[in-house]
C-alpha cells in the first residue's frame, strides 16, 4: 500500500488526473533503512498493428507498422530498483516495508529534476541509513567513503 499525506492510495483515480508520476520513500522496517526514488504512472508499449489496420491506411507515403499506446505501469506492486529492495520482494517480504509518497509530478522532466532534488536534499549518497548507491549515474556513494 502506499500513503500521501497520510492516506492509502489504491488506484490511479487517487493521485489525481495532471499527475504523470511520483517521489517516494520505501522504508525497511527491519533495518531502519530508506531508499528514495522515482515512479511513473505510465509506460509507452508499440503495438504492431493487425492487417486489417494497415489495410485501413489510406495517403501518400510510407505507412506506420506499429502504433504507441500508453498504459499504466506496475506503480501498484512497485517497492524501488535496489537489489536489496528487489531481493526481499522475490522472497515474499513486503510486509517489512512501508512505501510514502512525498511528492506528485506533473511530467517526465519534472519527475528527474525532483527526484534528483530529494536525493541531495536527504544527502542519500552521505548516510548508511539510504540504500541508494547513486544519484543520476553521476554521484556514488562510494566517493564519499573516500572522504571518511
Amino acid at each position: 500500500m502506499w500513503l500521501y499525506e497520510g492516506k492509502e492510495i489504491q488506484n490511479i483515480e487517487d493521485l489525481g488526473e495532471s499527475v504523470f508520476g511520483f517521489i517516494y520513500i520505501t522504508h525497511h522496517l527491519p533495518s531502519n533503512k530508506k531508499y528514495l526514488g522515482k515512479k511513473s504512472l505510465f509506460h509507452n508499449v508499440k503495438k504492431k498493428l493487425t492487417k486489417k489496420e494497415l489495410a485501413e491506411q489510406t495517403g501518400p507515403g510510407r505507412k506506420p507498422t506499429t502504433i504507441v499506446i500508453q498504459k499504466e505501469s506496475d506503480w501498484k506492486k512497485y517497492y524501488g530498483s535496489e537489489e536489496f529492495i528487489k531481493q526481499r520482494i522475490k522472497e515474499n517480504k513486503q510486509e517489512e516495508f512501508t512505501r510514502e509518497i512525498i511528492q506528485l509530478v506533473p511530467n517526465k522532466k519534472l519527475l528527474t529534476y525532483y527526484e534528483c532534488k530529494y536525493q541531495f536534499v536527504y544527502g542519500v549518497l552521505e548516510s548508511e541509513e539510504w540504500l541508494n548507491t547513486n544519484i543520476l549515474g553521476k554521484f556514488y556513494s562510494k566517493d564519499f567513503a573516500l572522504q571518511k
